[in-house]
């Protein structure tokens, strides 16, 4: 809740991504006690809000996909798990009255779409519909397109890559913009002639074991468990708390938070 005694007048908690049903337990359970106690005026998700595999276009990679009716199935699955870990989250915003809600549609999100438009006879499946967005009260916003709260924008991230991806979306996008996608944490920030600018990547929220990563080969990753908690005061400015967590603790305005 917003603290106008401090000049705060909107709080937003903003999460990367979770990959459901393939998150981090103990990271969405940090998440969740964050949420009841900050009590957030709104509440942003960057997207790549579940994993998808069933409908992944990796899945049948050199191989020829079967028949729709032998998806199905695996279509169903996955939009129950996925669901099932939206409800987690969205108990904790009705705990805290949280009403505002957004989600920048994810890459992995997308495939839903994807095949949707292989197969138009399944609208209930593309991914708006697949999670109820409508019904769970989020404004969607579909792949690429871009959320502004305040001077602030948010979306996946997706654009732009390369290993300084926040000094790339900075050069490229030249505003303030918040995102997920490459799981790992960076800032970079630079000064323009109309003031100082930044880009945040804020981590994810997944399992990063290797064992539900088979598809790294091993390889080390710089991933992180994280999310944020952005403070907007007046003329659209704002400050970032980047909320890290590690082996599923964080520490919140001076009080411990386990998972």
């Amino acid at each position: 809740m917003a603290n106008k005694d401090f000049g705060v007048i909107k709080r937003v908690v903003v999460t990367p991504d979770k990959h459901f049903p393939l998150h981090d337990q103990k990271a969405i359970n940090v998440l969740k006690k964050t949420i009841e106690i900050v009590k957030p005026d709104a509440y942003v998700d960057l997207g790549d809000v579940g994993e998808w595999e069933g409908f992944s276009h990796w899945k049948f990679k050199n191989k020829k996909a079967p028949p729709l009716e032998f998806l199905i199935e695996d279509f169903k699955k996955d939009i129950k798990d996925v669901n099932k870990g939206m409800d987690m989250i969205d108990e904790s915003l009705d705990k805290a009255n949280c009403k505002e809600k957004y989600i920048t549609e994810g890459n992995h999100d997308n495939w839903l779409n994807i095949a949707v438009s292989k197969y138009p006879y399944i609208p209930q499946y593309n991914f708006a519909n697949a999670v109820n967005l409508a019904d769970r009260g989020y404004d969607y916003y579909p792949m690429g397109k871009y959320l502004k709260i305040g001077k602030l924008n948010f979306y996946h991230g997706h654009h732009y890559g390369g290993q300084y991806h926040t000094a790339n979306h900075l050069r490229k996008l030249g505003c303030n913009i918040m995102y997920g996608h490459w799981h790992d944490l960076q800032q970079m920030s630079a000064t323009h002639m109309d003031g100082q600018k930044s880009a945040w990547s804020i981590g994810c929220l997944k399992d990063m074991s290797a064992e539900a990563n088979e598809w790294l080969g091993n390889r080390r990753i710089n991933w992180s468990h994280a999310f944020a908690i952005v403070d907007f005061f007046e003329r659209g400015l704002f400050t970032v708390h980047i909320i890290q967590i590690i082996n599923g603790k964080t520490c919140l305005w001076g009080e411990g938070i386990k998972g």
